[in-house]
Parts: C-alpha cells; sequence; structure tokens
C-alpha cells in the first residue's frame, strides 16, 4: 500500500492531496466520507451522495455522484481515478456533464468522486507527460458505462433534493426581527386615535374568524412523502404538510420539470403528439433567426413544433406540442430562436435538442402568478412524487424545500 501511495502521490495534482491516504482502498468504501470527516470531503457531500456501483465488459464504475441540487461554480470538485491514479481527463469530464446534461445549467458543476477499474491492455496513460490524461482502447464504451451508470442513480433518487436547500433555507430566516413601518410614502407612522382601547379587546372573542388554512389530518399528511397541500402562496408557491414538518414547492419549476419529463417519455416512445392551430401563427424575426429555426424544422417537428418559413424575415408556426395547453407562441418562438443562436456549435444536436425541449417545457409549464385549487395542488405534488428528478428543474435550481419540525422548532427556540 505504501509503494501505491508514493506513486500516486508523484503524478497527483496538490487538490488531490487529501484523497491520497484513501485512494488505496480507504476511499472506496466511503467509511471516512460517510461519517463526515471534514478532512476528506466537506460534510455536506455525505448527507446528497449517491452510490454508484456498475460494471461493463471487463470495466467497473464505483464511487459516488452529487445530487443535481448539490452543485458548483467549476468542476474543481470533481475526483475522478483510473486503476487507482487520479486523472484529469476530457473524456470522462465530459462524460459526468453529459450524464447531468439534464438537471443542471450549463455554467453549474455536479460533485463526483469515482473509480474506474479497466484491465491494463485497454488504457494508455502514456498520453500525458505527467499521466493525468488516459486514453482508452474503446472510449465509447467508457463514456456509456458512465452516463449510463450517472443517470440510472439519479433517476432512483426520484424526487429528492439535496439537504442543502433546507439549510439555505434556514440560515435565512432571521427571528425575532420585525421590518419598520414607516407608513405611506415613507413617512414616519402616526399613532392612530383610540388604539389603546382598540388595543384593550385583543383578547376579546372575534366576531368572525378569518379564513384559515385547510386543516389537514395526520394520517393524510403521512400518506404522502410531499405531504397534503394546505395553502398556496402569492399564486407562486404551495405549502403542504408532512408527517414531520412542511413543503413549499415553486410550482413553476416543479411544473416545468414534470412536462420536460413527459417530452423526453413521448420522444422515447412514438414522438411528442402535436396539435393543429386552428389559425397558424406568423412570427416575424431577424433573417438570420429565421433561418436557423427554418433549418431546423425537422428536429423540431420531432419535438411537436411544426414551422416554416414565410417570406423574409419570418416563420409561421402549424403545430405544437399537445401537451403545453394554451402557450405564448411569440414568445416561445423567439426564445427558441436565441436558444439556437446561443448554443452555436457548442454542443451536439443531442444536447442542443434537449436544451430546445427544455425550453418547450418552460413555456408550457404552469406559471408564476396563476391560482391552483385544491385538487391542482394535490395533483402536482403526486405527479412530482411519481418522476424522477422533480427535486430541481431543468436548471439544477430546487423545486421545493422540506422544513422538518425539529428545524421549525430551532427557529423559535424550542430546541
Amino acid at each position: 500500500a505504501a509503494a501505491v501511495l508514493m506513486a500516486l502521490a508523484a503524478d497527483a495534482s496538490e487538490e488531490h492531496a487529501a484523497l491520497l491516504p484513501l485512494a488505496a482502498g480507504g476511499f472506496r468504501d466511503m467509511t471516512r466520507v460517510a461519517a463526515g470527516d471534514p478532512a476528506i470531503w466537506p460534510d455536506i457531500f455525505a448527507d446528497n451522495a449517491l452510490a454508484i456501483d456498475a460494471s461493463r465488459e471487463g470495466f467497473k464504475l464505483s464511487g459516488f455522484a452529487g445530487l443535481p441540487t448539490l452543485n458548483r461554480a467549476t468542476s474543481k470538485d470533481q475526483y475522478l481515478f483510473v486503476n487507482g491514479r487520479p486523472v484529469r481527463d476530457k473524456l470522462l469530464a465530459g462524460a459526468v456533464r453529459g450524464a447531468y446534461q439534464d438537471f443542471l445549467a450549463r455554467d453549474r458543476h455536479p460533485m463526483v468522486v469515482l473509480f474506474l477499474d479497466c484491465p491494463e491492455d485497454q488504457l494508455d496513460v502514456n498520453v500525458h507527460p505527467a499521466k493525468a490524461e488516459v486514453r482508452f482502447r474503446d472510449a465509447g464504451l467508457v463514456r456509456g458505462l458512465i452516463v449510463g451508470s450517472l443517470r440510472h442513480a439519479l433517476a432512483a433518487a426520484g424526487h429528492r433534493a439535496s439537504t442543502t436547500v433546507s439549510e439555505a433555507a434556514l440560515g435565512s430566516f432571521q427571528p425575532g426581527r420585525l421590518p419598520a413601518w414607516t407608513g405611506r410614502g415613507g413617512a414616519a407612522p402616526a399613532l392612530v386615535p383610540g388604539l389603546a382601547e382598540q388595543a384593550a379587546s385583543y383578547q376579546a372573542p372575534l366576531p368572525q374568524a378569518a379564513p384559515a388554512a385547510r386543516a389537514v389530518s395526520a394520517p393524510e399528511a403521512q400518506a404522502y412523502p410531499l405531504g397534503a397541500a394546505c395553502a398556496q402562496l402569492h399564486e407562486t408557491y404551495i405549502v403542504a404538510q408532512t408527517a414531520d414538518g412542511i413543503v413549499i414547492v415553486d410550482q413553476h419549476a416543479a411544473h416545468e420539470r414534470l412536462v420536460y419529463e413527459r417530452m423526453k417519455r413521448e420522444i422515447a416512445a412514438n414522438g411528442v403528439r402535436r396539435q393543429i392551430l386552428l389559425l397558424p401563427e406568423v412570427v416575424e424575426l431577424e433573417e438570420s433567426s429565421a433561418t436557423r429555426l427554418a433549418s431546423r424544422g425537422r428536429e423540431l417537428a420531432e419535438l411537436g413544433l411544426v414551422i416554416e418559413r414565410f417570406g423574409a424575415g419570418a416563420v409561421v408556426v402549424r403545430e405544437v406540442p399537445a401537451l403545453l395547453g394554451e402557450v405564448n407562441i411569440q414568445g416561445l418562438v423567439r426564445d427558441l430562436a436565441d436558444e439556437l443562436a446561443e448554443l452555436g456549435d457548442v454542443l451536439s444536436l443531442k444536447e442542443q435538442l434537449e436544451e430546445v425541449c427544455g425550453t418547450l417545457a418552460c413555456h408550457g409549464s404552469v406559471r408564476a402568478g396563476r391560482r391552483l385549487n385544491q385538487a391542482e395542488m394535490d395533483a402536482l405534488l403526486r405527479e412530482m412524487e411519481a418522476t424522477p428528478h422533480s427535486g430541481q428543474c431543468n436548471h439544477g435550481r430546487p423545486t421545493y424545500v422540506e422544513l422538518s419540525r425539529a428545524d421549525i422548532e430551532k427557529l423559535f427556540g424550542r430546541r
């Protein structure tokens, strides 16, 4: 083991230094990470990491991958090992990025620790002076193993979001502080005549109780992971009671993910069902944008959007994805044009279509500001529970925050 550690130390970059004592075997079982050892990894990783264990044709992949809502601005918290050696390899990094393509914005990166073991005859480590890069004989097999394994683990996580979401919410509370009231127009408040007399009647029974949130029975709340809906706040957030706390759901972010996953299922089956517009809609654009959209007509049709050229600087929309319902076609087409212009040649065709699919889902989701009735709120919660990846929207932002009763009691000094 000492010889292995010495060999690793000779080639490892400084950022892998903390991992070296474990690379020879101790880190593989993640016991110290699971115990929250800060010398190895931030405490939050142990609580928000998914176990990876897969093999294919002599290649074995193990380790842990963070939930999408546990992400960073750079890829520095991605640790990749090949046959025990830490590497910074473009193929492996690209495979990790591809696995999280559906779940993170392009400028956010997941946290992962992955060990790839493979036969020595399938690997060339002499392509980089410091052996930080490797070359595989079957690069496609390696990429497929990584992407498939990570996506399988993410799907198995269901609607789960990282604990950092609730921790951030708790950190934003400032108990015991009330905003100062300055009155209308910012003027200092004037004492209302008779205020003392009115205050004296505070303890008297109210003639008519104000409408309260819907009462939720304990069995009802315990029956579902995301609880039973109690109320809607600011026509944007759903508040639900769980067996041991509350859940606050961003209705737009949650429904955006649900629509996106439906579109993916339809594409995988028979293509997205389309709805013919009674009156085709003409959208005026810059000539370059119109040309760009028209050139992707076949791919867009597979996503349920039928677009054709309509003279100079314009396109006509004849069909839209049926699952989007009522949609602002003008805004949708212009957003798609901007999206395709921004993507350019950076992403592959498949990745570009996934981005376009995400834009379609955003326009077809329940918008903030829409009032939902009781049945609609509960239906949204139940579909989230049944849909993989519903813990985050298409850009990696959380769709809900969960606070346990213990969390709430801490806020009020009960613990």
